[in-house]
Order: structure tokens, then sequence, then C-alpha cells
């Protein structure tokens, strides 16, 4: 179970790198990949399903919003080759602003979800690994988000991915506890063997007596 853990661990830390380094395209897909794949296993490991349930939830937003953010970019690419020429340059313009901010907005809005999502993700991971470093990861993802609309917000994100991925690194899983042999109670002492009691009277006497020293009667052979 430790193996596993320390492995989705690793998984975790270098998919964060990545996307530290994320401005090569291929690499942030990856980064993306190991991330959540880690967080899976580390889910698992501390038996706590909302950490991997909010990170699939923020996967999916930031990928709503990339798709949309992409296929706008693309509609207002080929618009402006295909419909500025045969229009007049001034509604062109005005087009090309109003399609850009609906394009801002959009990828605004699914990037603020996404780091919502990975936001909670990491404050669980950081209460039960106690690695307060996640919880400041996912608050400057936060916060970048929010700022998105100006440039600040993007560095904000690129170091939230770098201190995440020194979290990763840094964690300390908790041990496995050993098992430990259920406590058997010894049995009951028997009796001691050889005591004798007087038929007459009930009170104990030696193993070896003839007489009962309480009543003075004869007693029977052992």
């Amino acid at each position: 179970m430790s193996s596993n853990a320390d492995s989705s661990k690793m998984l975790a830390a270098i998919g964060a790198l990545l996307l530290f380094l994320s401005f090569v395209p291929v690499i942030g897909i990856i980064g993306i990949i190991l991330l959540f794949i880690g967080l899976k296993g580390l889910s698992d490991y501390y038996k706590e399903p909302s950490i991997v349930g909010h990170a699939f939830k923020g996967l999916i937003f930031g990928i709503i919003g990339s798709i949309a953010a992409t296929a706008l970019s693309s509609t207002l690419f080929l618009g402006f080759f295909t419909i500025a020429p045969a229009t007049d340059g001034f509604l062109a313009a005005i087009g090309a602003i109003a399609l850009t901010i609906v394009i801002l907005i959009v990828a605004f809005v699914f990037y603020l979800l996404m780091a919502m999502n990975l936001r909670r993700a990491f404050n669980t991971l950081a209460d039960r690994s106690g690695e307060n470093m996640f919880r400041t990861a996912g608050t400057l993802l936060w916060y970048g988000a929010i700022l998105t609309i100006i440039a600040v917000g993007l560095i904000l994100v690129w170091i939230a991915f770098l201190m995440l991925a020194i979290a990763f690194f840094s964690m300390k899983l908790a041990p496995t506890q050993p098992y430990s042999q259920p406590y058997a109670a010894p049995p009951p002492a028997s009796p001691v063997a050889g005591t004798r009691y007087c038929p007459n009277c009930g009170s104990p006497v030696d193993a070896n007596a003839t007489f009962c020293p309480s009543c003075g009667k004869p007693l029977p052979p052992p």
C-alpha cells in the first residue's frame, strides 16, 4: 500500500512539474494526465474520494474551457479573413472586439470553475497529509484564475504549479499501522489440588487428616 502511495506521489509531483513547464503544449498535456493519476492514487491511499472527485471536475472544466476558447479563437481567425474583406472595416473591428470579449468571458468562467475544484482537492489533501503547501498552491491557483484577465494571473498560476510540485516532493506519507496480536486473557487458575472439606461441618481440613479439627468427627479416607 505504501509503495503504491509513493508511486502516486511521484507521478503527481512530476505532473505538477511538467505543468510548471507547460509553455510546451505537449508537456502540459502529459503533466495533467500524470497529476490526475497521482491524485487518484493518493485519494485511494487516504480513503478520501473527494480528492479525485474535485480534481476530476476541475479537469473537465479546464478541458471545456480550452475547447471553447480554441473554437471561438478559430472562428475569430476565420471570420477575420472571410467576413472582414466583404464588410466595412469598422464593423469588422467591432465584431472582432465583441467576439474577443466573448472568448475571454467563456474561458474565464470555465478556468475559474477549474481552479475552484482543484483548490478544494488540494485543501483536502493538505488536511489529510499535513502538508500545508498544498493549501498555498491551491490559493495561488484560485487567485491566478481570477486574475487571468491580466498577465499577473498567469504568473500566479505558474508559481502555483511550482509550489504544487514542491509540496508533492516534500509530503510525508503516514506509515501503515503494524498488526498487533489481540491480547488473550490467561485462563482462570484451577483450585489447589489436595484441598479437602469435612463432610460433617464443611470446614477445610488437611489432605492427610483423619479427624476434623473443627467438629472432631472422623473423616473418610482420601
